[in-house]
């Protein structure tokens, strides 16, 4: 299971809308996150197939974004 920390959870919360597609740029400034701190981000997503990227636009792939529950990490089935 993947553990999202509050960094991945405001990028999911991003890219949540409508499958909306965003650029990195973008993300940092809707996230209030450096841009550095996104990509590491974006990288982590992009490796447990949680979005996908078509040139510099990112894109959530699930509806089922994990919800926090009593834990403060939320895990995500791989």
């Amino acid at each position: 299971m993947v553990k999202l920390n509050k960094n991945d959870e405001a990028v999911v919360a991003a890219l949540k809308p409508m499958g909306k597609e965003l650029m990195l740029a973008d993300l940092a400034a809707a996230t209030g996150l450096p841009e550095k701190k996104v990509f590491k981000t974006l990288k982590k997503l992009f490796e447990h197939e949680m979005i996908d990227s078509c040139g510099r636009k990112y894109k959530l792939l699930t509806d089922k974004v994990p919800t926090k529950g009593k834990d403060e990490d939320v895990e995500v089935p791989e």
